[in-house]
């Protein structure tokens, strides 16, 4: 029991630590989606932040320095600096001491300073409150950046000289006062925007989460789907991102499913059509063993078995072809086509057995065919099925004339020719016309006609006015 269940988790964790390689080697779409959503909301949040952070800032201190402005050119005009007497300067009133807590308002003391001074140097007024830090400065005229005594905070200071040129005006605010406000003006704004982040988050799985279902679907009809099924997948509701990669998928399923009906056609065809020859093969080699002395009956038998070998051989080389031709869609490697090189390669190759028969072949040239790229190992193997199936069904003593024309190909036999009825079969697996006298399997015409189609030409099979079978290449 206890080894049992040792094993149990040793499967469980195995199963668990291939799991998470397999997670790490390829994370989730889904996963990967959402993070990336986060980082890119954070950091836009982030440059929004900066962003709003740096032009409230800006917008803050147009004001206040506009409001500094103004009151500094205010206590200029307002002659109060007359009211020195002598001694020590004036100090007004502190807010605290005009107003008590609940009657105050939102006032802050930090909001506006200022002092009076003669151009000694001497302070003649100040606000009470921080204006009577503020340190004293001849040359400055305008704005600038200083501190006040004893403190080390930024203080944002204006100073003036009156009309007059009696008194020197000093106004100042604290920048610490003026960031504070920034940030409470953009914290307002953008922390809203932070807390929602979390909704949106949710919001975006849960759309991820709709919108790869019907990846989810694929995933599951591929997992359920038989190997040799070829019903295709169904892209209904399927991103645009996602359906080439489905239609490819689709169009392999295709392939594939023509592939296996070629594989199981050829063994069907196969095994039908060489069950005759192996049976003669069979039926022949019982004769040679059964011929005992009789010398004749030996000969006789081990000349048909080697024609029963050679019909043998000369089938399954078809079917290879024929399949292997069936496999093509398209052809590669094309290079212009020697016509007239073709058609006499391919009268050399037959003129022994066009000998053996006291068959005359042709050639007539009546012209050149058009230009044309393909291959020509191809359309070799066509000219020799054309040549051998004319010299085959033509009679002792006659004719094949082949000829080369501005349109294209012709070839012309002696034989019997056929009707329109079976013409129209011509082309079928296995086809052969009734009345034949020459052996074969009915493939030759199937692998010519698969050439051609595989290169754009055009055969057609036709009777000639003077008899006998006309093929046209065009």
């Amino acid at each position: 029991m206890i080894s049992s269940l040792k094993s149990f988790l040793n499967r469980l964790f195995t199963h668990q630590h291939l799991f998470t390689r397999q997670r790490l080697r390829h994370p989730s779409l889904k996963l990967r989606l959402i993070l990336l959503f986060a980082l890119l909301a954070g950091v836009t949040w982030t440059l929004a932040s900066g962003v709003a952070w740096q032009q409230t800032r800006h917008k803050i201190n147009e004001v206040f320095d506009t409001q500094q402005m103004l009151f500094a050119k205010h206590l200029a005009t307002a002659g109060l600096g007359d009211r020195f007497q002598g001694g020590e300067a004036i100090r007004l009133p502190s807010t605290k001491t005009l107003a008590d807590k609940h009657h105050r308002g939102n006032t802050d003391d930090d909001a506006l300073t200022f002092a009076i001074f003669d151009p000694q140097g001497r302070m003649l007024l100040n606000d009470g409150e921080n204006g009577r830090d503020i340190i004293f400065n001849g040359e400055a005229h305008g704005f600038i950046d200083g501190r006040l005594k004893d403190d080390d905070d930024r203080w944002r200071l204006l100073w003036l000289t009156s009309t007059d040129g009696r008194y020197r005006i000093a106004v100042g605010q604290e920048y610490e006062y003026r960031d504070d406000m920034a940030w409470d003006m953009v914290s307002g704004q953008l922390l809203p925007w932070l807390a929602s982040l979390p909704l949106l988050m949710l919001a975006m799985i849960i759309m991820l989460t709709l919108e790869l279902r019907p990846l989810k679907r694929v995933t599951r009809d591929l997992q359920q789907r038989a190997a040799d099924e070829a019903q295709p997948i169904s892209t209904e509701k399927v991103p645009a991102e996602v359906l080439p990669l489905l239609q490819s998928l689709n169009a392999l399923f295709a392939r594939t499913q023509e592939m296996l009906v070629r594989e199981r056609r050829f063994t069907s065809d196969a095994a039908h059509e060489l069950r005759s020859p192996l049976a003669a093969l069979r039926v022949q080699t019982e004769v040679v063993q059964l011929a005992g002395d009789d010398q004749p009956m030996r000969d006789n038998a081990v000349k048909n078995l080697t024609t029963s070998i050679d019909r043998a051989t000369r089938l399954v080389d078809q079917l290879l072809t024929l399949s292997r031709l069936e496999s093509f869609s398209s052809l590669d490697e094309l290079s212009p086509i020697d016509w007239p090189a073709l058609v006499i390669q391919a009268l050399i190759e037959q003129d022994s057995a066009a000998h053996r028969k006291n068959i005359e072949l042709v050639l007539e040239q009546n012209g050149t065919p058009p230009p044309r790229h393909g291959q020509p190992l191809l359309l070799s193997l066509l000219l020799r099925n054309l040549l051998d199936n004319a010299i085959r069904y033509s009679p002792p003593g006659s004719q094949v004339r082949l000829s080369l024309t501005q349109t294209g190909l012709e070839i012309h036999d002696g034989g019997p020719g056929m009707s329109d009825e079976h013409l129209q079969r011509l082309g079928e697996r296995f086809y052969r016309p009734p009345g034949q006298d020459q052996t074969g399997s009915g493939l030759g015409i199937s692998i010519v006609l698969r050439i051609a189609q595989l290169h754009g030409i055009r055969a057609v099979y036709a009777r000639a006015p003077e008899g006998g079978l006309r093929v046209l290449l065009k």
